[in-house]
């Protein structure tokens, strides 16, 4: 179950003066959240159910919350066996073993056994307790994206142990551009495609200007309130925080990031990361790697990739922020 990410700050006009095309919305549920889609389509071309569909598609081979899924069947397949898989789930797994490689681990999908221990995850294995050192430690063998292997040109896939596959990161974007790619098929001039607060954009909006959407203050007593304000040309865009998913044992509040190479959820300063891209799904599982990887090391990562980042951190003294030069090209003073 992933978080909601970002506010979106729309404003929908009731009619088109162009005859050939039409706005229209579309909304529903997928992925334990909410979509929204606005269009400019040919009249009569995009119907609700072709959207559910896609998405429909996108669970049942990517949901660990669908027993039946692809990856639920990965993920429960014999160890050292070739299992042949969509071409589309080799594409998302073979683009986040690119990212765990990059990353030296800090992003890995195979993260899952400790999501579902820290009570996560689909299959919730503990206590409801805080897991001992002893848990962690017996999870952490399952952990390692080296233990995936992919065949390319077979599109099969194979592992190595008995781990456990997590796609949470990166499948809802992967998600947004699968409809947006259904709209551009279906020729629609405009859109703005959001799963959760995973948005993707194309042209401008019902006033013909560029879309805009708010990244929230990463609170959650500041539920909807604005920190700022960003405009998205044609671009995907995905925020990462531990504000809205999150558990509480003793007092303490432990996010629902897990940091991969310990076993635990992550305790730094970072709040909140928002990452631009042309790809709503490496927005998606950028904006985790960097919140992994925290406030220097991700701002190390962000500068050496030459990504458009915001980085939000807590101090004593409040909020602070600070991004990258490309993604000034996107603020709204």
């Amino acid at each position: 179950m992933l978080r909601l990410k970002v506010c979106l700050l729309l404003v929908f006009l009731s009619g088109c003066s162009n005859a050939s095309k039409e706005w229209v919305r579309f909304s529903g549920l997928t992925m334990g959240t909410v979509y929204q889609i606005t269009a400019r389509c040919p009249t009569g071309r995009v119907h609700q159910a072709a959207i559910d569909e896609e998405l429909e598609w996108v669970n049942n081979v990517m949901s660990t919350y669908i027993p039946g899924s692809t990856l639920s069947r990965f993920n429960d397949f014999e160890i050292d066996s070739w299992m042949p898989v969509e071409q589309e789930l080799l594409l998302v797994i073979d683009a986040a073993l690119g990212l765990s490689r990059d990353s030296g681990g800090a992003y890995d999908i195979t993260v899952g056994p400790l999501v579902n221990l820290w009570g996560f995850g689909a299959r919730k294995t503990g206590t409801g307790k805080q897991p001992d050192n002893f848990e962690i430690r017996r999870a952490l063998k399952q952990v390692g994206y080296s233990l995936i292997e992919v065949d390319r040109h077979a599109v099969a896939m194979r592992k190595h142990r008995d781990v456990y596959l997590d796609l949470s990161s990166i499948a809802k974007g992967f998600g947004v551009d699968r409809v947006a790619g259904l709209l551009s098929h279906k020729e629609c001039a405009s859109y703005l495609v959001d799963i959760g607060g995973e948005v993707r954009t194309l042209g401008t909006n019902p006033r013909s200007r560029i879309w805009r959407i708010g990244v929230e203050v990463p609170e959650s007593k500041s539920f909807g309130a604005i920190n700022r304000i960003i405009e998205l040309p044609g671009v995907a865009v995905a925020t990462s925080g531990d504000y809205r998913n999150f558990i509480e044992w003793d007092g303490t509040t432990y996010s629902h990031i897990i940091d991969p190479r310990t076993g635990y959820p992550v305790s730094h300063s970072l709040a909140s990361v928002t990452v631009i891209h042309q790809s709503t799904m490496q927005a998606d599982a950028l904006a985790t790697l960097l919140t992994v990887l925290g406030p220097d090391a991700g701002w190390q990562y962000a500068q050496e990739f030459k990504l458009a980042v915001l980085f939000v951190w807590r101090t004593a003294a409040g909020f602070e922020q600070r991004h990258t030069a490309s993604f000034d090209t996107y603020l709204v003073d």
